[in-house]
């Protein structure tokens, strides 16, 4: 099987190329849009949760949150187990954000529930909690 460059594709495939594209740069945008006020509400849930000295990862939240989102991602025809580790990338870097946050205010509980990973899937370094997937 030869492979060609989109420069050596016809006109009419570079164009539906270009428009697909667009399409996929437009939901980028509107991802990192959505996620930037994702965040800006977990970062007032960790101000909260530092200011009652409240545990920055809550994992009973983070196993509802989780199945919800795989009830979602199936019912979206999306793979459940990449929608999980999404989910699970995003909780652990509010959790750190939560952590930084008490650290700044005085501190917060530690312990099991003050550490990113407490459902009992792996979540990459530096990554966040469900505990605030609707906060």
């Amino acid at each position: 099987m030869t492979t060609s460059t989109p420069q050596e594709a016809g006109p009419d495939v570079r164009a539906e190329l270009a428009r697909l594209r667009d399409s996929i740069d437009n939901i980028d945008a509107a991802v990192v849009h959505m996620l930037a006020e994702r965040f800006k509400c977990t970062q007032q849930v960790g101000h909260l949760k530092a200011a009652h000295q409240l545990p920055p990862a809550d994992p009973s939240r983070e196993a509802h949150q989780i199945a919800r989102l795989r009830r979602l991602a199936e019912s979206a025809k999306l793979d459940p187990a990449f929608a999980e580790k999404l989910l699970n990338f995003i909780i652990a870097e509010v959790i750190r954000h939560h952590e930084r946050i008490a650290d700044d205010a005085g501190g917060a509980p530690t312990g099991p529930t003050g550490t990113a990973g407490t459902t009992g899937t792996a979540a990459p370094a530096g990554t966040a909690d469900t505990a605030d997937t609707r906060e």
